[in-house]
């Protein structure tokens, strides 16, 4: 049974790979917007936020690899939804295919796309003079922090896909994910914020991650905020996979 479920989840992963690859601009223009927000909070707002020793590309990267993740998940969503308005969920039911194998491939396809468009992030940073001291263990656990985010929000992606009504439902759950590194301290230290934006800055669990991103790849001790971050994304990924669950089996019961 589980080799099963692992072959026809490779197969269905590998169709929903082949959709990207004939239409790349999935993860072009998941990076595009990041690398937008990138070039102007270094090359046009930088000069107005004190970053102290660290440079503005190297500060801001963390906030912007979350907002490309926030993005790419939007796609996810639509993807979804897309299948399931084109009949191809009831089509899997009449097939010898194993019934959770549909919804994995579309968080394995989720996952490879946005670690795709972060490496071109990254890329893009590099260009702009982002270096990093950190050692390939630190490097190792900012890939694991990313994974576990991407995959806790590609099944909150997955939620929305399954109970959307319309196409613009499909995506719009995204936008508060994109809005959340703005009130965080991805951009600008929490100090500076008014008494209740900063605590809700320091509370939600953006400014943990950003925090032990910023962290690992500038080669400092993380503390705590590693353990916290990873306690928020584990957490978010148990919820929307339960949810996902009963969500999926109320719709093809």
């Amino acid at each position: 049974m589980t080799t099963h479920v692992l072959s026809d989840t490779a197969a269905l992963t590998g169709r929903s790979l082949r959709h990207i690859g004939r239409s790349p601009d999935t993860i072009i223009t998941g990076a595009v917007m990041p690398i937008a927000i990138m070039l102007m909070f270094v090359y046009v707002l930088g000069g107005a936020i004190e970053t102290g020793a660290t440079s503005h590309v190297s500060y801001m990267l963390p906030g912007i690899l979350l907002i490309t993740v926030a993005s790419g998940v939007a796609y996810t969503s639509l993807r979804l939804f897309t299948d399931i308005k084109a009949g191809i969920f009831e089509r899997f039911q009449a097939m010898p295919i194993a019934r959770a194998s549909a919804l994995w491939a579309h968080v394995l396809t989720s996952l490879v796309a946005n670690l795709a468009s972060v490496a071109i992030v990254v890329g893009v940073a590099l260009l702009m003079g982002f270096r990093s001291p950190a050692s390939a263990t630190a490097w190792l656990a900012v890939l694991g922090v990313l994974t576990v985010f991407t995959l806790s929000l590609t099944w909150v992606a997955v939620v929305a896909g399954l109970a959307a009504k319309t196409v613009d439902g499909a995506g719009a759950f995204a936008y508060p994910l994109i809005f959340l590194p703005f009130v965080s301290s991805a951009f600008v230290p929490t100090a500076t914020m008014p008494g209740p934006v900063r605590w809700f800055a320091e509370h939600q669990p953006v400014t943990a991650i950003v925090d032990a991103l910023r962290a690992l790849l500038a080669g400092q001790p993380v503390g705590g905020d590693l353990w916290v971050a990873l306690a928020w994304c584990t957490g978010v990924l148990v919820g929307a996979y339960l949810l996902a669950r009963v969500t999926y089996r109320k719709r093809f019961a």
